[in-house]
C-alpha cells in the first residue's frame, strides 16, 4: 500500500492530502521500467560470460575441449614411448649394424631435424590451445621423418647385409678335399724342395695327397672361368673366379665335373684328384689369388676345419720339405 502524504495549508490552518500529478506518475513509471530493462540486459551480458548458467551444447563442447585435451595428454605420452624405442633402435643402427658393415653412422643433427622455411602450422594458430597443438604437430613430424630416416637406413642395412653374406659364401673358405677322404697333406705354401731339380723353389699353393678320382669341391661360390690343360705345368685344372677379387686354382685332376662359364656354390663336386701335368703322384694342387696376387691357402680355412685339425694342418704345412710338382 503506497504511503499517503499530507501537507499544511496555512490560510484553512489544517493539513491537505497531496495529489501527485499525472505527468509525474508516468515520468516515474517510465523511468522504472528503463532502469528495469537496463538492469537485466547488465544481467544478461554478465551472465552469458560466465560460467553460472551454460546451454547444453556449450556444456557438450566444454566436455568435448576436455576430452581433446586428454587425448593430446595420452598422445603425447605415446609419443615419448616410441620416442624411446626409436632412441634404441637409432643407437643399435649407429653402434652395431652400420658398425659391423662398414657404413658411416647417421648424425644425430640429421635425425632431430625439424622443418625449416615456410611456417608449417600457421593454420593452428589463434585457437586456446594453439601452443599445446603446434608443439604436439611438431612433435608427431619429427617423429615421422625419424621413422622415415631409420627406415632408409635398414633398407640400406639390408643390403649391405646382402653383399656381406654373398661376400661370405664366395671366399674360398673350406678344404677341398675331405678329411675323411684325404691321405695327408703332402706339403705347404712357401719355399719348397722340387721334386724334379732338387732345386730350392717358391711353392704358391697347397699339395693333398689323395688316391687317384678323389672327389675335389668348391672352396667358394663363384663362376668357373678355366677348366682345359692349356696351362703349364698345373695338367688338368679348374679356376673359379669368386668376384671380390678372389680366385681359386684346382691341378693336376683327372676328371672334370663342371665346364667354362657354369656357376658353382661352395661344396659343389667339381672334378677329381688325378696326377696330370708336372706331377710327381696323385694329389691336388690348391691355390688362393685375391688382386691378381696369390697368397697362403691356408689362411681360409675357417668354413671346414676345428680348430685341433687346424692347428695340425698348420704345423705340417710350415715344414720346409719336397713338393709333388
Amino acid at each position: 500500500m503506497s504511503k499517503v502524504k499530507y501537507y499544511y495549508d496555512p490560510d484553512t490552518l489544517s493539513y491537505r492530502k497531496i495529489e501527485a500529478k499525472k505527468s509525474r506518475r508516468y515520468r516515474n513509471i517510465s523511468l522504472f521500467i528503463l532502469g528495469a530493462f537496463i538492469f537485466g540486459f547488465l544481467g544478461l551480458i554478465f551472465l552469458l560470460n560466465t560460467n553460472l548458467i551454460n546451454t547444453p551444447k556449450e556444456l557438450s563442447l566444454q566436455r568435448e575441449v576436455k576430452n581433446y585435451e586428454l587425448q593430446f595428454e595420452l598422445l603425447n605420452k605415446k609419443m615419448g614411448q616410441i620416442e624411446q624405442v626409436l632412441a634404441n633402435i637409432e643407437e643399435r643402427d649407429n653402434n652395431i649394424y652400420r658398425l659391423y658393415f662398414e657404413a658411416n653412422p647417421i648424425p644425430e643433427e640429421q635425425r632431430r631435424a625439424g622443418f625449416g622455411g615456410v611456417n608449417r602450422y600457421n593454420a593452428l594458430e589463434g585457437f586456446n590451445n594453439s601452443e599445446m597443438i603446434i608443439a604436439t604437430s611438431k612433435r608427431l613430424d619429427i617423429i615421422q621423418k625419424q621413422m622415415v630416416i631409420q627406415s632408409k637406413s635398414l633398407d640400406e642395412i639390408t643390403k649391405l647385409a646382402g653383399e656381406k653374406e654373398k661376400l661370405l659364401a664366395s671366399i674360398p673358405a673350406i678344404q677341398p678335399i675331405t678329411n675323411k677322404e684325404l691321405t695327408r697333406m703332402a706339403s705347404g705354401y712357401g719355399w719348397r724342395s722340387d721334386p724334379f731339380t732338387k732345386a730350392r723353389k717358391m711353392h704358391w699353393g697347397m699339395d693333398f695327397t689323395a688316391p687317384k678320382g678323389t672327389p675335389v669341391y668348391a672352396s667358394g661360390d663363384g663362376k668357373i672361368s678355366r677348366a682345359d690343360n692349356n696351362s703349364s705345368g698345373y695338367g688338368k685344372h679348374i679356376r673359379i673366379e669368386h668376384g671380390y677379387g678372389y680366385m681359386s686354382l684346382y691341378g693336376h685332376l683327372s676328371q672334370y665335373n663342371v665346364k667354362p662359364g657354369q656357376k658353382v656354390k661352395r661344396g659343389d663336386l667339381i672334378g677329381f684328384v688325378g696326377s696330370t701335368g708336372r706331377s710327381q703322384a696323385p694329389h691336388l694342387h690348391y691355390e688362393v689369388w685375391k688382386d691378381d696376387q696369390r697368397t697362403n691357402p691356408i689362411n681360409f680355412y675357417y668354413g671346414s676345419l676345428t680348430a685341433e685339425e687346424f692347428e695340425n694342418m698348420l704345423k705340417l704345412a710350415n715344414q720346409e720339405n719336397q713338393s709333388l710338382d
